[in-house]
């Protein structure tokens, strides 16, 4: 029987107050009545419709859901097949290739974005959504690259070894065997890779153009003129949209 230390449970309860307080904070004063969002004067469901009515906020989401569903199944693609081919099929230099591809994971955000409008304005590629996808689809990739991989080594390579014994062609031991086993950890990388590029900020700030605004850009520049009760409902959604998706992930990948 596992003893329990109070003062380790103590720990992990101050821990996930320090995380999660302001967030319940900041959902709860979305439903405030009053425009300070200094006190408690009431429950209201104002500043929702206010959102609902906005044709910028609007715009915003939609710039956000296209990048972001695009950049995803991108880097879906190009993760799958790079893990696939780094774990069954090693080559001499690989370690030199994984690193390259695992960089954008390690090094600072705000040096990707930089890197990424230099490299944008050498080739003379306009900022616009085009080159906020391939920002998102670059720092995606690495993500899907290292938990497809996972996946692949928990996989037993005898079973594709039975189906090749059996007769199958190397494509049809792959696409009966091995992807079926893989789509947990796809479905799983697609969800983790979709949140974060919805929610990314500084990589879309360095490579955005004009008419090209996503939802956290949006709701920087109305920061900017000040807190207002609005943007404690815009966050409180942006806050439950990310964890559903996040959440999702994760149930998907214990599967």
């Amino acid at each position: 029987m596992v003893r329990r230390t109070p003062w380790l449970l103590s720990a992990s309860v101050a821990n996930l107050c320090f995380l999660y307080a302001p967030i319940l904070v900041l959902i709860l004063f979305s439903f405030n009545a009053s425009r300070l969002s200094a006190a408690w004067q009431g429950f209201t469901l104002e500043w929702y419709r206010l959102l609902a009515e906005d044709e910028a906020l609007r715009l915003s989401v939609w710039n956000s859901l296209l990048v972001a569903l695009v950049s995803t199944l991108v880097a879906t693609g190009l993760g799958v097949c790079a893990a696939i081919g780094l774990e069954r099929h090693p080559f001499r230099g690989q370690k030199v290739v994984e690193s390259a591809m695992l960089l954008p994971l390690v090094i600072p955000e705000i040096m990707m974005g930089v890197s990424l409008m230099l490299f944008f304005l050498l080739v003379k590629l306009p900022l616009s959504l085009i080159t906020v996808t391939i920002g998102h689809a670059a720092f995606n990739l690495p993500i899907v690259l290292v938990i497809v991989r996972a996946r692949l080594r928990k996989l037993d390579p005898s079973l594709e070894e039975a189906a090749r014994d059996l007769g199958a062609t190397p494509w049809q031991a792959f696409s009966r065997v091995t992807l079926p086993l893989l789509v947990p950890a796809m479905w799983g990388s697609v969800l983790l890779a979709f949140t974060i590029s919805l929610d990314d900020f500084i990589v879309t700030f360095f490579t955005a153009g004009p008419g090209s605004t996503t939802l956290p850009l949006y709701v920087y520049s109305m920061v900017k003129s000040g807190v207002t009760p609005v943007i404690n409902a815009l966050s409180a959604i942006l806050v439950v949209v990310s964890m559903t998706l996040i959440g999702a992930s994760l149930a998907l990948q214990r599967r």
